[in-house]
């Protein structure tokens, strides 16, 4: 009975996946999530549309679970980038060209969450802020402790790098490689000076007697 309920349970997890993975194929440059429709995704998933319930409540509830997944993947990608950076090598070099390793691999998950970012739905707005927000505590988490600063200057300068990492994905997203490359190069350097200038008015601010935890 026990191994039964096993192969059930692991065919269900599989469709599961194979609705989440048809509705990430469906969209592109020129297609929203909003555009999808439940037949849609049932038939390319390859399953008949009255079982697309058995696995979610409606199409909403799969796009907050694609939204969850996109983020959740991205920040799992910039956690391996900063193991590589403790075996050596450049922390913000690194990241970039990790993130944008992301962009190019799954394209349809970060328009995904650009799109619901602005997007119509609130509830979609909520979960892209609050993964967006998971994105910005954990590089907070490491600014903090490899530069030793407060946790207000760590926020405000994860903050500012995440928003112009944001923009320049925006852009990447349908761009040549060459022109990838030369985006990429433009973001190390603008994420150095961001850095260099929290860094500067860190000093600046300690020197004051300003500065608290």
């Amino acid at each position: 009975m026990g191994t039964i309920m096993g192969i059930r349970a692991q065919q269900k997890e599989r469709t599961r996946r194979s609705l989440i993975e048809a509705a990430f194929s469906q969209l592109s440059a020129e297609r929203s999530f909003a555009s999808l429709s439940l037949r849609e995704v049932a038939r390319e998933a390859g399953i008949a549309p009255t079982s697309f319930y058995r696995h979610f409540r409606d199409v909403d509830e799969l796009g907050l679970t694609m939204v969850d997944e996109s983020g959740l993947m991205l920040r799992q990608l910039m956690r391996q980038a900063r193991q590589r950076i403790a075996k050596g090598g450049s922390v913000i070099k690194t990241s970039v060209s990790t993130f944008m390793e992301f962009i190019g691999n799954n394209p349809n998950a970060f328009r995904l969450l650009l799109r619901e970012r602005s997007g119509t739905s609130a509830a979609f707005r909520a979960a892209v802020a609050r993964e967006i927000q998971h994105f910005i505590a954990e590089l907070a988490d490491y600014l903090e402790v490899e530069n030793r600063i407060p946790r207000s200057f760590a926020e405000a300068q994860a903050e500012a790098m995440v928003i112009i990492v944001f923009s320049a994905g925006a852009e990447a997203l349908d761009v040549s490689t060459e022109q990838r490359r030369q985006l990429e190069e433009r973001l190390v350097l603008q994420l150095r000076m961001i850095s260099k200038g929290a860094c500067y008015w860190y000093r600046r601010e300690a020197g004051k007697g300003f500065v608290s935890s």
